[in-house]
């Protein structure tokens, strides 16, 4: 069959139009969750290197829909204090972890956040998120362990932890649980 200058216009118009379709109308589990932070800060107090981080959470809807069906979500802060060094390969003086345990209790239509032994409820989702988003004063090392004239920074690491998932739902995790976000601050 033979095309007509038509039909080759048409294809030309139309093509990447439906392309652009497409891509508008993907499903949302291609989209990433993220982490927004509007602050993050080292300071030396009270005799001990401390950090401060105030973080905007922002969870997808497939996280949301496991959250309300009694599926616990868990959450990991990591720290590691590393010593520059130009001979040989960065010294590691610390590393710190803090996780919380986020879970909607059905009965009570009530939100826990779990951390260690403390666990603490919440009547709205917004309200549990606030202390794993705001974190002041978490103390990362004693001062004396910071020789005077060495030059040390900071690795820090935020994000949603699937390791602590149930199995089934570790095999096929898509796009949309993925929350997290990694800096780097150098200790003045």
């Amino acid at each position: 069959m033979r095309r007509t200058p038509l039909h080759l216009l048409l294809l030309r118009i139309l093509g990447p139009l439906a392309i652009l379709a497409g891509l508008l109308l993907a499903p949302p589990a291609l989209r990433a969750q993220g982490v927004d932070f509007s602050a993050l800060q080292l300071a030396r107090t009270e005799g001990a290197l401390t950090l401060d981080y105030h973080a905007r959470l922002t969870l997808s809807h497939s996280v949301e829909d496991a959250l309300h069906r009694g599926v616990p979500v868990y959450f990991s802060a990591q720290v590691t204090v590393l010593r520059n060094r130009w001979y040989w390969r960065d010294e590691r003086v610390a590393r710190i972890a803090r996780n919380w345990r986020l879970s909607y209790q059905p009965l009570t239509a009530s939100w826990r956040v779990s951390t260690g032994g403390l666990a603490q409820s919440f009547t709205t989702l917004a309200e549990a998120l606030a202390p794993i988003a705001r974190v002041s004063g978490w103390r990362l090392l004693e001062a004396d362990k910071l020789e005077a004239g060495e030059r040390y920074y900071v690795e820090f690491s935020f994000q949603l932890d699937n390791s602590q998932l149930p199995r089934p739902m570790q095999l096929e995790i898509g796009g949309d649980w993925k929350l997290g976000i990694e800096r780097t601050l150098k200790v003045e």
